[in-house]
């Protein structure tokens, strides 16, 4: 198993370097169709610090995570993969789920047995209520609403998170990412990447009205998440307030929670805490993410965040497409190393033998 692991990663890594290569031999020539509204004003910003906090090897990383239907649960287990690939610390997954994800999420988990490992469910049907008012224009619908709630949805307990979309793929220890909590400053309660498209500077095209946002906006598919200072100001308030004000003259979200927590932070500027834009290259119509990864030596996550997914258009979509179907079609039983030093462990259930006249056979055959 550790020698398939090491090929793997060589495999990974080569995929990256070529990327990698085949910017800084590019001048970036801008295509005959593309609209010059769409060249940005400024590089997104690309900081070139390294992460020096350290995170103990027992300590438990806690990752949040709104998952609904068939669509998004296919879509995070191999979201999951990539996770359990590169880490090195215990983890505890907190899923926001409906009926049908988690059933399938459980069995998954059960089938696997992933060691220093903790699954926590949460139903999502008592919070549609809280955001179903809101007019959401977005693919993703009410679901697309609930990283809105985590405050409310998770305990009291739980002080801070890494909340994920389904649809990103790690290419790196998510430790290193859970390490940047340690950076925030006193008010800072929201870790963010740079929007990588031009959506919130209003210029896609005529009329285009954005929800307010600060310079280019950004991006909520990944976010690092102080549960406990925006408790502590009333999050859940401050949401709402915000949401009803703005929807006056707005009239619905485009972009789901994205618009909403853009427009705080317009108003809030003190709780952002800019990432680097390598921990969400974001692989959307109308992206301008090579100016990020042009700039890194290393990409942490990569962000599918176009409805159309695997078929988005970009130039050097097929080394992303790499990466991502790698860990699709990863076993999962190639995950179950245990992580040595730790007592930490995880309750594991067995499961009966797998029938092909299974529905969720396709699921029970990934692990």
């Amino acid at each position: 198993m550790e020698k398939e692991l090491r090929l793997l990663r060589r495999q990974l890594s080569m995929t990256q370097n070529h990327l990698l290569a085949a910017m800084k031999t590019s001048l970036f020539p801008v295509s005959p169709t593309d609209s010059p509204q769409l060249l940005p004003e400024t590089p997104a910003p690309c900081s070139s610090q390294k992460i020096t906090d350290t995170v103990d090897k027992c300590e438990v990383i806690e990752v949040g995570i709104v998952c609904a239907g068939y669509n998004s649960t296919r879509s995070v287990v191999t979201l999951i993969k990539s996770i359990l690939f590169y880490r090195k610390n215990p983890l505890r997954f907190h899923f926001v789920v409906d009926v049908i994800s988690r059933k399938i999420l459980k069995t998954l988990f059960d089938t696997w047995k992933i060691p220093q490992l903790e699954i926590e469910f949460y139903p999502a049907e008592k919070i549609i209520a809280d955001v179903s008012w809101i007019n959401n224009k977005h693919y993703s619908g009410v679901y697309g609403l609930m990283k809105l709630c985590l405050t409310q949805v998770f305990p009291d307990t739980l002080k801070q998170v890494l909340v994920l979309d389904t649809d990103i793929t790690f290419a790196t220890d998510i430790a290193q990412l859970w390490s940047m909590l340690k950076r925030f400053k006193k008010e800072q309660a929201l870790g963010l990447v740079e929007n990588q498209s031009d959506w919130y500077l209003g210029k896609l095209w005529k009329k285009h009205k954005p929800w307010p946002a600060l310079g280019r906006g950004y991006n909520t598919g990944v976010i690092l998440m102080d549960l406990r200072k925006l408790r502590l100001i009333g999050w859940n308030g401050l949401w709402r307030s915000v949401a009803v004000k703005t929807l006056v003259t707005h009239y619905w979200t485009s972009l789901a929670d994205q618009d909403i927590f853009n427009t705080i932070i317009k108003e809030r500027p003190e709780l952002l805490y800019p990432m680097p834009c390598q921990w969400n290259v974001q692989l959307s119509d109308n992206t301008r993410s090579e100016l990020c990864y042009a700039e890194v030596i290393e990409l942490k996550i990569i962000h599918w965040n176009s409805p159309k997914k695997l078929k988005v258009k970009n130039k050097h979509v097929e080394f992303f497409r790499n990466l991502y179907l790698t860990f699709l079609e990863y076993d999962g039983n190639l995950l179950q190393r245990e992580l040595f030093g730790c007592n930490y462990s995880s309750s594991t259930q067995d499961v009966p033998e797998i029938s092909e006249d299974d529905l969720c056979y396709e699921f029970r055959r990934a692990g």
